[in-house]
């Protein structure tokens, strides 16, 4: 994932934080059952929502699944602008972009391999995923696949030397 803008937000003259160390944190962290991710969605009536996800970061793009009758999954199909918030070690992050759905075969065994390395026993079913169990928050199976693609994200670091950033995509 390429940034075309990296713009330092910190007031205390530290330098800006590193696009990868965002995307190593993610590819180490995500995934796990400690790691909470929440997913912020527009109602249709404008209302924001937020509910918690399990999320993998994967060929460089954070994934989540949903039941198609949940709410956050009827809210991304009438406008699939979102955001997601993370604590990561030593860095609190937010992802801005669109949520779509994956329906390629191919790249749903992908992910669905990734989730098992993980832990979850997801199984590609069509172009869902089932599993013998999930959040609560996901609703009954199967489970959609969705992908955000990245418009922006800003992180503030939680450890020393410090640090705040925000990084836009192309």
């Amino acid at each position: 994932m390429t940034t075309i803008e990296t713009r330092n937000l910190d007031q205390y003259g530290n330098t800006a934080l590193p696009w990868s160390q965002a995307q190593d944190l993610l590819a180490t962290e995500s995934a796990s059952k400690d790691v909470p991710f929440f997913l912020n969605t527009v109602r249709p009536d404008g209302r924001p929502r937020s509910a918690g996800i399990g999320a993998v970061w994967f060929e460089d793009a954070l994934h989540f699944v949903s039941g198609p009758g949940t709410r956050k999954s009827r809210n991304l199909a009438e406008n699939p602008a979102c955001t997601v918030s993370v604590r990561l070690t030593g860095m609190d992050l937010v992802l801005e972009g669109d949520a779509h759905r994956i329906t390629d075969e191919s790249t749903l065994d992908r992910i669905a391999a990734r989730y098992r390395e993980s832990g979850w026993p997801a199984q590609r079913d069509g172009q869902a995923f089932t599993a013998p169990y999930t959040a609560p928050s996901g609703g009954p199976p199967p489970w959609h696949v969705y992908r955000i693609t990245l418009r922006a994200a800003h992180a503030v670091a939680t450890v020393e030397p410090g640090g705040a950033t925000r990084w836009t995509f192309g």
